[in-house]
């Protein structure tokens, strides 16, 4: 799905509905911000709307992500979209 990508892309993950994640799922997680990485990712964009629900992305994507990728959290899918559309990440 992703041969086709050209680099500077970004990508919104939309973690909304999640309530909890099983530790195993870390290691996908992990594979996916990975991928991405290789591909080129410029920015990620959060939607968790309680900063209590973060499920370790923050300490993951320093593993992941260089120091060039953006990354941005946000509440609400709105703030997440008008961001993406203001390209102010």
């Amino acid at each position: 799905m992703m041969k086709e990508i050209t680099p500077g892309f970004r990508v919104l993950t939309d973690f909304r509905w999640l309530d909890r994640m099983e530790p195993a799922a870390t290691t996908h997680l992990a594979e996916i911000m990975d991928a991405l990485a290789e591909k080129g990712v410029a920015a990620v964009v959060r939607v968790i709307p309680d900063p209590h629900k973060d499920i370790g992305l923050n300490i993951l994507s320093q593993f992941h992500y260089g120091p060039q990728i953006k990354l941005a959290t946000f509440e609400s899918l709105a703030e997440a979209l008008s961001a993406l559309m203001d390209e102010a990440v």
